[in-house]
């Protein structure tokens, strides 16, 4: 397999593993112990009121139970892609078509964590959205590294 193909295998890999595996990891920090969940942590920072809260909760459980399958498909779409690029001869449309499922997985994903970020900024104040997205960043820049 040339360079070329590892990068886009990588690639395919990487964004589908982000945009499904930050759903994943919310669904696990928000049934955490609630005093060092993630979510605990963020009700803090943008100092959500209890109304709030009871708001909000629903709202988050609703769109990780929503995105859990999500993650077990793109488990299973990672297998199907390692078996694929492992096979003695290499089948470009069946790799092809593997890819356009990450895609489509991570673009549902995506839209998913996009409505539950409306959902939740409709309970916020504009003032905390602000804060909210100032926490949001934080951690955008450390997976980035910058």
């Amino acid at each position: 397999m040339n360079f070329f193909n590892r990068q886009t295998i990588a690639a395919f890999l990487l964004g589908s593993t982000l945009a499904v595996g930050v759903g994943a990891y919310a669904v696990d920090r928000h049934h955490g112990d609630g005093h060092g969940s993630h979510i605990s942590r963020l009700y803090a920072e943008v100092q959500a009121t209890d109304a709030q809260k009871a708001k909000i909760d629903p709202l988050v459980q609703a769109a990780m139970a929503d995105l859990k399958p999500l993650h077990e498909q793109l488990h299973e779409l990672h297998k199907k892609l390692l078996e694929q690029a492992s096979a003695p001869t290499i089948d470009r449309a069946g790799l092809e078509a593997t890819r356009q499922q990450g895609l489509a997985l991570a673009d549902k994903a995506s839209k998913r964590l996009v409505q539950l970020v409306a959902d939740v900024g409709d309970v916020l104040t504009p003032e905390q959205r602000k804060k909210l997205a100032e926490h949001l960043g934080k951690h955008e820049r450390r997976f980035s590294g910058m």
